[in-house]
């Protein structure tokens, strides 16, 4: 059990990993920099150079590479060696979307992306292995670890749609819903190889908890819906998005006043624990410290115009939350023999 235990704690942490790679990849618009999937131009290792992607005479070619001709992409057809002309009979149009542009830093910081979600996908797999194969049996890991896998699985599929749709906003914010569901998974499912009846009995404090990962998950994808408008719209917003009026706009407004909520709420649930339940204590300072460097950048955000990196710290702070509010409840089950006045 102990193996499974610290299988979970690896991959919960490169998912983290994973979610503070996606993040970099937004901040720096680098989602294109492998326009195909899954591999990167058709490499397994992506060029470095722009050299390496245009047609050039007396060149062996590997069926899928990508070169970059004309301002669009093609692929190669079968393995061949390239004459002294172009052949268009050995390529064929790429045909999921037709953006045509190499640039180094983007290329390598997806691709670095990209590596962390396998290591990911691996680390799941191992996951799942190890939870068939534990004796004696245990079928809530089992079924807990065959839905990370379909899940890790499904965020894969994700990745791939949000390049061919060439950065679609909403796909975007998908793919980041998903990975936060991955994280609560792993979080059950490491609780449960310390407390195999987790669920069994519940309590008022964990009814006050659970309302306030609720409360969190409503401004996290308030957030993502603010986020997803300003990408969509950077053409015509510039840099000036908070002088533009509408739904978009005020629903930043709701998601600005609905911290205080939320900060309100922590602090009332921290009195709460700080009367009757030291052992959670440590976890609800955490949090209330993780809620507090949210709104900080949110706040810098605002006044600042969107400096560079807060965007990142803004979303992976955001996760990390979720994932402290999710194993302070599922910790609370451990605590429901306490008194809650």
């Amino acid at each position: 059990m102990n193996r499974n235990r610290k299988l979970a704690i690896a991959t919960l942490l490169i998912i983290y990993l994973v979610i503070a790679a996606g993040a970099i990849v937004r901040m720096t618009g680098s989602g294109m920099g492998c326009p195909d999937w899954p591999k990167c131009f058709g490499h397994l290792i992506p060029p470095t150079d722009e050299a390496e992607l245009l047609w050039q005479a007396n060149t062996t070619y590997e069926r899928g590479q990508v070169i970059i001709r004309e301002n669009h992409l093609e692929v190669a057809l079968k393995d061949f060696k390239s004459a002294e002309v172009y052949e268009g009979s050995n390529w064929e149009n790429y045909e999921k979307h037709d953006y045509a542009t190499f640039n180094p830093w983007h290329t390598w910081i997806e691709y670095i992306n990209r590596l962390l979600g396998a290591l990911a996908g691996l680390s799941t797999l191992l996951l799942f292995l190890s939870s068939w194969l534990t004796r004696p049996k245990r079928t809530d890991l089992r079924w807990l670890s065959a839905i990370l896998l379909v899940g890790i699985l499904f965020q894969a599929w994700l990745g791939a749609t949000v390049v061919y749709s060439v950065l679609n906003p909403f796909r975007i914010s998908l793919h980041m819903f998903m990975a936060l569901v991955l994280v609560a998974i792993l979080f059950i499912y490491y609780e449960k190889t310390v407390e195999r009846k987790l669920f069994g009995q519940s309590s008022l404090l964990g009814k006050y908890l659970f309302a306030g990962f609720v409360l969190t998950l409503i401004q996290i994808l308030m957030g993502t819906q603010v986020r997803q408008y300003v990408d969509s719209s950077k053409e015509q917003i510039g840099s000036n998005f908070f002088s533009l009026q509408g739904a978009e706009t005020f629903l930043f407004y709701i998601h600005r006043s609905f911290s205080i909520v939320v900060i309100l709420f922590h602090l009332w649930i921290y009195n709460r624990i700080r009367k009757n339940h030291s052992s959670l204590l440590k976890t609800q300072q955490i949090i209330l410290a993780l809620i507090g460097i949210s709104v900080l950048s949110g706040v810098i955000m605002y006044y600042f115009d969107f400096p560079f990196s807060t965007q990142p710290i803004h979303l992976v702070i955001a996760s990390i939350l979720f994932g402290f509010q999710i194993y302070i409840w599922l910790r609370s089950y451990r605590s429901a023999n306490e008194t809650v006045n």
